[in-house]
This record gives C-alpha cells, sequence and structure tokens, in this order.
C-alpha cells in the first residue's frame, strides 16, 4: 500500500443487543460497505429480568460482520489500518486468572440486580460516598457492581475462580489485543465512569471499605479491577495476529479505548456542546456535552472525558422504548411497522390517554426499576394503535422530564438530535417530539450506526486530526421537524398531568397530590381535538 493511503480505510465496529455490524469507511469517501453477524439473546420465561449472551457468540458473530463487510465494500482487507469498536453496557461478564469468561455476560438489559442496586445506593448514602452524586443519586440494576454482586451471591462454586470482571467494549478490546495481563487490560473511563462510579477527582473506584460494607463478597474487587483507565483518544492496543488471521485483516493496526454505543452515536449525529441527543432504539440513551462538570440529581453519569475525551459527557435515557412499542404491538397481534400505518394521521391528545413507559423500569430521573408501565383513560372503544400512539408521546414527555431535570442544573439545552435507528424510519415519532419538547429535532439523514466508532478508528490511524474535523467531514446533514403551535397548546395542557403522575407514582413516600382533574381533562382535551 502506497503511503498516500495511510489511515484512509478504517473499521467501524458496533455491539447492538441482537447483533453486531461492521461498517467500512475511506477518507474522502464516507461509508464503503457494511457487514452484520447476529448473536442470541438469552431469556427466560419465568424470569423477565434475565438477559444474557455468549462471549463466543459475540466474537463468532464479529468474524462474519467484518467478512460481509470487507465483501460489499471490494477492499482487501489488508487495506485496513484501524478498528474502533463501541458496544452495549453495563453489559459485565466475570472472567478467570487467564482473563478467560467464567459466565455468560450480564447485559445491559439484565434487571435481576434490582436488589443489589437498593442496596448499594443505600449504603452510598449511609457513607456519604461522593460518587453516588455524580452518577444522579442513586446506583442502577443497569450497572456493573450491582450485576457483578448478582453474580458473586448466585454462583458460589465459581468464586475461587473469579479474578475480575470486564465491560463489553473493554473485555473485545483486550481479546482482539491478546492481552493476558490484567494490568495491562484497557479500562474505559466512558464505560467505567458511567456505570462503575470511576471518579478520577475522587481516587478512582470507590474504596474498599465501602464495597465491603456492601457486602463482604465485593472486598478486593477494587484491587481486581485494574488496568490502564483511559479515554477513546488512547490505545487500547494493537490487533494480534490471531485476530488479525480470524478477521481477514493486517495485524498490529490500532484499536483506541473502546466506549458504549449511544455514546459514539453521539458524535457519529454530530453533537457538539449544546446538543442533546437522543439515541433511540430498543431503549433511549439521551447523551450531552458540557465544558464544566455540572452535578444533575437522576441522571445515570456525569463523567469527564466520556463521549468526547476533551469534555465532560452526560448521560441520562429510557429502560424501553422501541421495546415497548413492539410489546404494545404484539398484544395486539401485529408490529409496531403494521400498526404504525394506523396512527399517521392522529393528533395530538386525541386518544384521551396518557401512557407512563415505565414497561421496563424508569432509567431517569427516578431510577426505579420496580415500576410498571401505567395507561390512563382507557374507554370501551380504546385501540392498541391509540395505546401506541400514547406511547409514543409518552416517551416524548417522559424525555421532557430529563431535559428540565438537565436544563434546570444548568446544562445547554440549545439543540436536539434523534438518533437511533427508529427517528430515521419514523417521521410521526420525530414530530410528537417536536411539539412535546417545542423545539426543532434534527434527523440524521443517513445511517449512523458505526460512524461513531469510524471516527475514533479514523482518529487512531491519524486520518484526521480532531473529532470535530471527523464529523465535518463524515457526519451527514440533518432533516428538520419544526414544532406545531396547535399541538404544542395541546401537550402543554398535558405535560403538567404527565409530571404529577411521574412522581407522584414513580416516588415512594412522594406527597400526595390531586389527581381527580386529570381523567376529566384527558377526556376534555380529547374531544377539543377530535372536534377542532
Amino acid at each position: 500500500m502506497s503511503s498516500t493511503m495511510a489511515g484512509e480505510i478504517v473499521a467501524g465496529v458496533d455491539f447492538g443487543t441482537l447483533s453486531v455490524r461492521v461498517s467500512i469507511f475511506q477518507k474522502g469517501k464516507g461509508r464503503l460497505g457494511a457487514g452484520i453477524g447476529e448473536y442470541p439473546l438469552h431469556r427466560k420465561k419465568n424470569d423477565p429480568d434475565y438477559a444474557t449472551q455468549g462471549h463466543a457468540d459475540h466474537m463468532a458473530a464479529l468474524a462474519v460482520a467484518m467478512g460481509r463487510a470487507i465483501k460489499e465494500a471490494g477492499i482487501d482487507g489488508q487495506l485496513i489500518e484501524a478498528l474502533a469498536l463501541d458496544t452495549t453496557g453495563s453489559s459485565v461478564i466475570p472472567v478467570d486468572e487467564n482473563l478467560e469468561p467464567l459466565d455468560e455476560y450480564y447485559l445491559w438489559a439484565d434487571h435481576r440486580a434490582w436488589r443489589e442496586a437498593a442496596e448499594i445506593t443505600r449504603k452510598a448514602h449511609e457513607y456519604r460516598l461522593p460518587a453516588i452524586d455524580w452518577c444522579g443519586g442513586a446506583y442502577s440494576s443497569e450497572w456493573g457492581f450491582s450485576k457483578l454482586l448478582h453474580w458473586l451471591r448466585h454462583n458460589p462454586e465459581k468464586r475461587d475462580r473469579f479474578a475480575s470482571a470486564f465491560e463489553h467494549c473493554d473485555y473485545v478490546a483486550t481479546v482482539l489485543c491478546g492481552i493476558t495481563d490484567l494490568n495491562q487490560a484497557p479500562r474505559s473511563i466512558c464505560a467505567m465512569g458511567h456505570k462503575w462510579m470511576w471518579n478520577a477527582s475522587l481516587g478512582g473506584l470507590p474504596p474498599d471499605e465501602f464495597l465491603t460494607s456492601v457486602d463482604p463478597l465485593l472486598s478486593g474487587v477494587r484491587d481486581k479491577l485494574k488496568g490502564r483507565y483511559l479515554p477513546s483518544d488512547q490505545l487500547a492496543g494493537h490487533l494480534s495476529s490471531e485476530w488479525a488471521q480470524k478477521l481477514g485483516l493486517k495485524a498490529g493496526i490500532p484499536i483506541p479505548v473502546g466506549a458504549f454505543d449511544a455514546h459514539w452515536d453521539a458524535i457519529g449525529a454530530g453533537v457538539r456542546i449544546g446538543d442533546v441527543v437522543n439515541v433511540i432504539g430498543t431503549s433511549t440513551c439521551i447523551i450531552g456535552l458540557s465544558d464544566k462538570s455540572t452535578l444533575v440529581p437522576g441522571v445515570c453519569g456525569v463523567v469527564q472525558g466520556s463521549v468526547d475525551p476533551r469534555l465532560t459527557g452526560i448521560e441520562a435515557g429510557l429502560s424501553a422504548v422501541g421495546d415497548l412499542f413492539e410489546a404494545v404491538a404484539r398484544r395486539a397481534g401485529s408490529s409496531a411497522a403494521e400498526l404504525s400505518k394506523e396512527i399517521t394521521s392522529y393528533r395530538a391528545g386525541q386518544t384521551g390517554l396518557l401512557r407512563l413507559t415505565w414497561d421496563n423500569g424508569d432509567r431517569t430521573v427516578l431510577v426505579n426499576p420496580e415500576l410498571g408501565g401505567v395507561t390512563l383513560g382507557w374507554h370501551l372503544t380504546s385501540t392498541a394503535a391509540d395505546e401506541l400512539f400514547a406511547a409514543i408521546e409518552g416517551t416524548a414527555f417522559h424525555t421532557r422530564v430529563i431535559l428540565d431535570r438537565m436544563a434546570g442544573y444548568g446544562v445547554a439545552v440549545e439543540r436536539i438530535i434523534n438518533g437511533g435507528g427508529i427517528p430515521r424510519r419514523n417521521d410521526l415519532l420525530n414530530q410528537v417530539y417536536a411539539n412535546v419538547l417545542n423545539k426543532p429535532i434534527l434527523v440524521p439523514q443517513a445511517d449512523i450506526t458505526s460512524l461513531g466508532s469510524a471516527i475514533f478508528a479514523f482518529l487512531a490511524a491519524k486520518a484526521y486530526t480532531s473529532i470535530e474535523e471527523a464529523q465535518d467531514a463524515l457526519c451527514p446533514s440533518h432533516k428538520t421537524f419544526l414544532p406545531d403551535p396547535q399541538s404544542v397548546s395541546v401537550y402543554d395542557q398535558l405535560f403538567p398531568h404527565y409530571s404529577a403522575l411521574y412522581f407522584a407514582l414513580g416516588e415512594k413516600g412522594s406527597a400526595p397530590v390531586a389527581l381527580g382533574t386529570v381523567l376529566p381533562e384527558l377526556r376534555t382535551i380529547a374531544s377539543e381535538t377530535r372536534h377542532s
């Protein structure tokens, strides 16, 4: 390969909930090709909180996806000069002293550790642990320490072989680089900061004294989570000969420290300071950037060096969105795509329903996995399509609660970008969000899946000098959805009822509020909408 081609072709890898996607990009040309490899999600019918996946399945799918991407791109894999990867999170895997898996991943969607999360939260406040304030004041069942503690409690026969645990993005990078020394393993600041209470200003991970106070099984775990804690503008390592052969790539190419999929999706969507990116898929991750560290109660994490390594990343989100829409449709013997055809002409508030979208718990701002979905205002004539529309409105209202909380604590919310797979396929959803939030909604006009990974791969290959330069060259333009004043007026009437219900039903020990006006108001608004 000539020197003029150095760093011009890279691979971006995105591990999602059900598949991994590899995209091949070339500087000056954009995406050359992509490939997908699927893997199973293991659920248990009698345990809705259970969700695991196998490491071997992930890596086999990566090889398949890479082969398909190279074939579609029509290039020799030896031309790829860097590889970067993002994954779901917290998706946690325990390993032995040889860094071999002891079990399957506890996927991000595994909520079995809700009791452990509650214990960690309670102890953190008793201990006055500063780190708990940096993750919104409450620890989640979707995060690392709660999942690890659940595993330690329920796998006593494997405890003596437990040497460490990894986030998915760090473990894949460790394996691809052939790293076998735990001290040399990469630890993503993005992953460990948002999900494991790691904070450079507080000395790293929470002290062993605190972890032991939660449960003696966590004694010594802090030292077992050793490695190189780095942002994603640093290298995890270089591709090993073994995995170069399996993937059809050149050995020795750089692999930067990985991150979470939603964080790099935000980069691919063109996020800058003042932007909030809603990465809407099976769930929603809400990503913002700040040039200062502003603590926000109930928000999943404020981490210096995450998302953009030079700034502070802020994460919030909803635990169910796309999978909630599918659940509504499935109960009606349909699909979300089919049911959506029935609501294209629906107007704000016309269903008379108000939907609290807690079907998979609350990620932000209540951080409560024990909640369940609530629909108010049912009538004998209400349909599944009505509920789907109310669910879309409900996710928008929930997003408004989160953005109001962020704005109330000084986080600039000037521009809202709807990223992820659903917004590109669902104009109705984007219009509802514009009307509920009363702000223009920007939607990338091309697929951004694995684009964020490619941007960090380009940086590792030294093809671009900054994230902004790469974004200007690679990120697609946006389609804009403007608020409709009449719909904004309706949603401004509905939102106070939603907000009152959200906190009254969602917070234990919340002060009683007068709710007797809610159902009559829903009926009045629906009637006015239908006859206007």
